[in-house]
């Protein structure tokens, strides 16, 4: 059984259109082809495919449900432990949709979302976010300035193959190193899942 995927409006108007304006600017009159010297052109060769994607469907790697509940649940239980109650943890893929939320009893709204950022700022830089803060730093623009990214400490990134997939975050505790280390004891608890 065959699957047929529509393009967005936008695509499916500007591909063809593209063609028309390729094809009309390389067209030329008879007078114009008597003028220019014949030269072979070798055909182009289609681009290699880039990471397997041989049928032009790229798949990425996430979290299921299971674990990333799990990853959340311990975060939070670890934060608790350390009398840390007041947080919330997020855990997103990489594209910064939250799969997992868990808001600590007393946990202030805005905990909320600095646990998102940071979990997506984790993914979507593959690293740390106590390790990426340097980066924010600087006179002028700086990463810092990309929207729904913190660069604070208390986002890890969680990685399958070598390759980021997910970020746990965690906001709330009064020093982000204790948010970061409640992240990092989620990422333990589903290091054996990742493979």
């Amino acid at each position: 059984m065959r699957t047929f995927h529509r393009l967005p409006r936008t695509l499916a108007i500007t591909i063809p259109l593209t063609a028309i304006v390729a094809t009309s600017a390389c067209a030329t009159s008879a007078s114009d082809e008597t003028a220019t010297t014949s030269t072979p052109v070798a055909a182009a060769a289609a681009p290699a495919p880039i990471d397997g994607a041989a049928n032009g469907v790229v798949t990425q790697n996430r979290l299921g449900i299971a674990p990333a509940q799990a990853a959340a649940q311990a975060a939070l239980a670890r934060c608790q432990a350390d009398g840390l109650g007041s947080v919330t943890v997020s855990v997103v893929d990489r594209a910064g949709n939250v799969q997992a939320m868990l808001r600590g009893d007393n946990a202030a709204q805005h905990t909320v979302e600095a646990a998102r950022q940071k979990a997506y700022t984790a993914a979507a830089f593959g690293a740390n976010t106590s390790d990426l803060s340097e980066r924010a730093k600087g006179d002028g623009a700086t990463v810092a300035d990309l929207p729904g990214t913190l660069f604070l400490a208390g986002g890890v990134s969680v990685k399958s193959a070598g390759a980021s997939i997910a970020g746990i975050g965690v906001g709330g505790a009064p020093d982000g190193m204790k948010d970061q280390a409640c992240a990092a004891a989620g990422l333990d608890a589903i290091a054996g899942a990742l493979g």
